[in-house]
């Protein structure tokens, strides 16, 4: 997979975690659940209240995740 900027947070794909979908590094969130709230137009503090475990540039990650084509 590429490397997503100087973001500290990464979306990864993993066998072990979720049967591979991709999740925001450290975390059981998927990359897509936090994608699809985006594009529902909820802001970050939204995003946060569903999410509290979401690192502080998880959103970003997902976004940059977005950007180069969701890779897996």
């Amino acid at each position: 997979m590429k490397q997503q900027g100087n973001l500290k947070s990464r979306v990864i794909s993993n066998k072990g975690i979720l049967g591979g979908t991709p999740v925001i590094e450290g975390t059981r969130i998927t990359a897509e659940n936090v994608m699809a709230e985006v594009i529902a137009g909820k802001s970050k503090f939204e995003i946060f209240e569903s999410y509290p475990t979401l690192p502080l540039d998880g959103v970003e990650a997902c976004i940059e995740w977005d950007k180069m084509g969701r890779p897996h």
